[in-house]
């Protein structure tokens, strides 16, 4: 079966207070649907808490072909074994944060709503650039608030993936997957889900598969 245009990338919940609990609810979503990516993204906890948890969800993530990226930290996702990380425009570099990750590994770069920084990253080598926040969050305070277009756009002239992030619901899916999105980032959108985690991976892998069969 060939690989979807569009696939869902998950964002772990700023804090995880019950890691047993949450790695049982993270199996139950990674059952659910179509998901390509886990990234953890604890902010402002010790390391030895995003250790603990990068071990206790990793397996659960890669036993089920999940590939685990951390956020911000090249170095403790190289030490961890991660595949790969995702770096903000005031994090490590991107050649500091490919020298620890190497060549075989993601790195990933968020870019806002800007084409200038996405392409400098491209060009650096990034595996992936990441736009947002399409609509309001509350995960994150957001710098760049670009329009569906821009995805359309570096679908046009890069051949680099692009994800989309940002408020990212199973209301609001399918615009970005017909817009372009290679990949669409969401927390809280599947945690606090009304039907819990599960139904949102579900709900939102047919949000994606509607705005596919819109794409010209």
């Amino acid at each position: 079966m060939a690989t979807p245009l569009c696939r869902l990338y998950l964002i772990t919940p700023p804090r995880l207070d019950d890691l047993a609990g949450f790695g049982r609810v993270l199996a139950a979503s990674l059952d659910a649907g179509d998901v390509a990516a886990l990234q953890i993204r604890l902010k402002d906890v010790a390391d030895d808490i995003v250790s603990a948890a990068v071990d206790a969800l990793m397996p659960i993530a890669q036993a089920r072909g999940v590939a685990v990226i951390l956020n911000d930290r090249p170095d403790l996702a190289a030490k961890l074994g991660c595949d790969g990380v995702h770096i903000g425009q005031d994090d490590a570099p991107y050649a500091e944060a490919r020298r620890l990750m190497g060549k075989d590994r993601t790195v990933g770069v968020t870019c806002h709503d800007s084409r200038h920084l996405a392409m400098e990253a491209a060009e650096q080598g990034a595996d992936y650039v990441a736009f947002g926040a399409f609509f309001p969050t509350a995960t994150k305070d957001a710098i760049g608030h670009p329009e569906p277009e821009i995805l359309t756009i570096w679908q046009q002239i890069m051949q680099v993936p692009c994800v989309a992030i940002g408020g990212i619901s199973a209301d609001n899916a399918a615009g970005l997957a017909a817009a372009g999105a290679d990949f669409l980032a969401v927390s809280a959108g599947v945690w606090s889900h009304g039907e819990g985690p599960a139904a949102a991976v579900r709900a939102l892998n047919a949000a994606i598969a509607r705005g596919l069969a819109e794409r010209p």
